[in-house]
């Protein structure tokens, strides 16, 4: 008989064994956002670039790529909007970064209370140290963007260094003005990433989830590489603008990234063949420099993503890949104009311009600093295992003041009415979750302002322009998302309300 009841005195321990130890809880992910700066749409290989990404390229067909995602069109603004989930205007980072952010809070600020570990490594561009901020740690530029090599005063027996002005940078608490390396290996790409996976092994062995921010200056001027990644693209881009714009264009619509409604936009750029042979080398070199500084940031990634694997967290990891702005035709160019072999050395100080930035920000119009999608729209990527379906597209129009609204519908933190006793605003964002799973309409409109760009966008309808007194364009993004086809003076009426809503906006700051 004794027999017979063990198998049911076995099963019973085992149910009770059960009630007493619950199953735990999954642990909140690892959160980690990348920022390029000034790449255009089409820099990064799934994006449609013949540049050498396969980390970006492997977390995109494990992921997400959205088509409409925005940023602000210009570095600060973008950033702010980014760390706070609200817009530049909210927190006094539309016109100047000498201010520190105001009426709102930051990431590292809501993830800390509730036991994330937060650090962030990379460009701020703003006046504030973050690790005074809601960083456990930060390493890199508190300005805008600097000498690649060396962001400081001329070593011994090296060449002076080509910048615009001295920088700030930090070290956690301590700042220097300027930073100096101490070092023959430093690069600023390579130095962001070193530091982030010095925390991650350094505090592997901790069991709170953590939050990165990995602000690269990647591919902003100066246009910066090391040789060995130059070389990579000898002889890629001697056949010029037109023909990688349309091998640009043409990847994308075989991948399946864009659809027939994306109409190549007219070209800006000038004729190839109208350049002198000078005037290509110089040309060809500068976008090799560019290519090169882009391929260092994904290698960089892809030293992340092992460092992860080896700690035993990327399963558990979201990571969001974004640039701050599409590419910039800004034009600066320091020592030695017309040496086309110094362009990517430590003591030359030249842009990419707008030639190439048109190439760069296929199939859209304009650049940097222009609320048309050329200047705001930014390939983004989410990559998070077992939560986003792999190799999947998304049209949801998106913005980076979404990541803090995603951010709090994932780990459930409070968002403070308060900070340091003083009122804030509340997150202007919308949480991606619903995005992940295949909804694609939003339920609010978004805004854009900065300089002479102004935009809105709600539903299918998106109005724009450049200049104050300039009229509104009109566009239908689901139909014409290139911003080829202006239909202000067909529907009026559509123009007012948007207008109206704009200033409604506008007005409120």
């Amino acid at each position: 008989m004794k027999t017979i009841y063990l198998p049911i005195i076995f099963l019973i321990f085992i149910l009770a064994s059960c009630q007493n130890n619950p199953p735990k809880e999954k642990q909140l992910p690892n959160i980690i956002i990348i920022s390029a700066d000034d790449l255009g749409w089409s820099d990064i290989g799934c994006y449609g670039s013949e540049i050498k990404t396969p980390n970006l390229d492997k977390l995109a067909a494990e992921g997400m790529r959205f088509t409409q995602f925005h940023n602000t069109s210009k570095c600060m603004p973008s950033r702010a909007s980014l760390i706070t989930g609200t817009y530049a205007q909210d927190c006094n980072y539309h016109r100047t970064h000498t201010n520190p952010i105001t009426n709102a809070v930051t990431i590292g600020e809501v993830l800390r209370p509730i036991g994330y570990r937060t650090w962030w490594s990379g460009k701020h561009h703003g006046k504030e140290n973050p690790i005074y901020r809601g960083f456990d740690h930060y390493y890199g530029l508190k300005d805008g963007c600097c000498n690649y090599f060396n962001p400081g005063d001329q070593k011994e027996g090296e060449a002076a260094p080509a910048r615009k002005r001295t920088r700030y940078w930090c070290n956690d608490s301590t700042e220097y003005f300027p930073y100096t390396p101490d070092t023959n290996d430093f690069y600023t790409t390579d130095y962001f990433t070193k530091y982030a996976i010095k925390w991650l092994d350094e505090e592997k062995d901790q069991h709170q989830p953590f939050f990165l921010y990995l602000a690269y200056t990647a591919p902003h001027d100066p246009l910066m590489a090391w040789p060995e990644d130059i070389d990579k693209y000898n002889g890629v881009y001697t056949k010029g603008y037109d023909v990688i714009r349309l091998n640009r264009y043409n990847k994308q619509m075989a991948s399946g990234l864009i659809n027939s409604n994306y109409k190549l936009s007219k070209a800006s750029h000038s004729v190839w063949n109208d350049l002198s042979e000078d005037e290509k080398n110089i040309e060809i070199r500068k976008m090799m420099v560019y290519a090169a500084m882009i391929d260092r940031m994904d290698q960089n990634i892809g030293l992340l993503l092992n460092q992860l694997d080896k700690n035993g967290q990327l399963d558990n990891t979201l990571i969001f890949f974004v640039s701050d702005n599409g590419a910039s035709a800004e034009h600066v160019n320091l020592n030695n104009d017309n040496d086309e072999a110094s362009i990517g050395s430590p003591e030359r100080f030249v842009s990419l311009g707008g030639n190439w930035a048109n190439v760069c920000n296929t199939p859209y119009r304009y650049f940097k600093n222009y609320s048309y999608e050329g200047g705001i729209n930014t390939p983004m990527i989410a990559w998070w295992p077992d939560q986003i379906e792999a190799g999947s597209i998304s049209r949801y129009p998106g913005h980076m003041i979404d990541f803090m609204a995603t951010i709090l519908d994932i780990t459930k933190a409070p968002y403070p009415k308060l900070r340091n006793g003083e009122s804030i605003v509340p997150y202007r964002g919308q949480s991606l979750l619903p995005v992940f799973k295949g909804k694609e309409l939003r339920d609010q409109p978004l805004y854009w302002s900065w300089r002479h760009g102004k935009a809105l966008r709600m539903d299918q309808w998106k109005i724009v322009k450049h200049g104050h007194n300039q009229p509104w364009d009109l566009y239908d993004m689901l139909a014409d998302p290139c911003e080829t086809n202006n239909l202000a003076t067909k529907h009026p009426v559509v123009v007012n309300k948007l207008d109206s809503l704009y200033r409604e906006w506008e007005n409120s700051y």
